[in-house]
């Protein structure tokens, strides 16, 4: 059994379907076929269901699947890690949500690469989702998310919890109406939330605020990004509630409102490989902790 079996397991196991496993994979469908088969025939069990569609993970396929999955992301983990303290490479890749570019993020990366300039970052526009696959594939050794979700490869870390806002076109009534809001002031708008796809994301935490308050607004409208919400709530076309840092994406045309309940929070989440004990990753939680400190912004205490 070689890794690229585990690969071509994964990805059927995750597309229940072998023409889209295939796509994924950039080969042809009959030669993945055989390689499941041939890795069924090595360990002596069925591992999918083929006579139901779509395809169904047997009982052993499911737990060869949860192994699988911790086994190839240990791979790329002892990888990176092995580079590192050879020195091989001093490269940083970094994923993050678009809108914690509104918050200590850039400031982050400033004095970071002022501090140890000899370190190649990159960064890469991901989700959440998306930084926790590439963390366990090796295609980025940070990120930087909003969403609460576990996987036993991945390290996560708490760093605060940011308010949310609300953003409103600039001659809209509540902005005279009262001097914070409630989402129940919402209730009668047209709420404008991001991003459109992947979830579970951003849009999620903003839906679920709503549906925990037993709050339905007028109309719901996704879109893909931040800044497209805030053109159309420029454009009059709806309101949309925002962590607190988009403010600084200063506009004539959009004006924010705080909200009146303290729970209404999303968080900032860091994360990186559970076995990473890089020095270099160390170093950027400790310079994140100390901007925190220096701007005086409410957060956790370093675990």
């Amino acid at each position: 059994m070689e890794l690229r079996h585990l690969r071509y397991f994964i990805a059927v196991a995750e597309e229940l379907n072998f023409t889209r496993a295939a796509e994924r994979l950039h080969i042809a469908q009959p030669p993945l076929s055989r390689q499941i088969q041939q890795l069924e025939e090595d360990l002596g069990v069925q591992l999918f269901e083929r006579n139901v569609r779509p395809l169904k993970l047997t009982e052993a396929g499911r737990f060869f699947y949860a192994h699988a999955q911790q086994l190839l992301a240990q791979t790329a983990e002892l990888a990176s890690m092995t580079k590192r303290v050879g020195k091989i490479e001093r490269k940083m890749s970094i994923g993050f949500v678009a809108s914690t570019l509104y918050g200590m993020l850039p400031k982050v990366i400033r004095r970071f690469r002022s501090q140890f300039p000899e370190i190649e970052l990159s960064l890469h526009d991901m989700t959440t989702m998306e930084q926790i696959q590439a963390l366990k594939e090796g295609r980025i050794d940070v990120g930087f998310g909003r969403i609460r979700h576990e996987d036993p490869n991945v390290r996560r870390i708490l760093l605060r919890e940011e308010r949310m806002v609300v953003a409103l076109p600039s001659e809209h009534p509540l902005l005279l109406a009262k001097p914070v809001l409630s989402l129940k002031d919402l209730a009668s708008e047209t709420v404008i939330i991001f991003p459109k796809a992947p979830r579970p994301s951003f849009a999620d935490q903003v839906l679920a605020a709503f549906r925990d308050r037993a709050i339905e607004p007028k109309k719901i409208y996704e879109v893909r990004e931040v800044q497209i919400a805030l053109g159309l709530v420029a454009a009059g076309e709806g309101v949309s509630v925002v962590p607190a840092s988009v403010k600084g994406l200063k506009r004539e045309d959009v004006c924010y409102m705080e909200l009146d309940d303290p729970q209404l929070v999303s968080p900032i989440i860091m994360s990186m490989r559970m076995l990473d004990e890089s020095e270099d990753i160390k170093a950027m939680l400790a310079m994140i902790y100390d901007l925190y400190r220096e701007q005086n912004i409410d957060h956790f205490p370093p675990q």
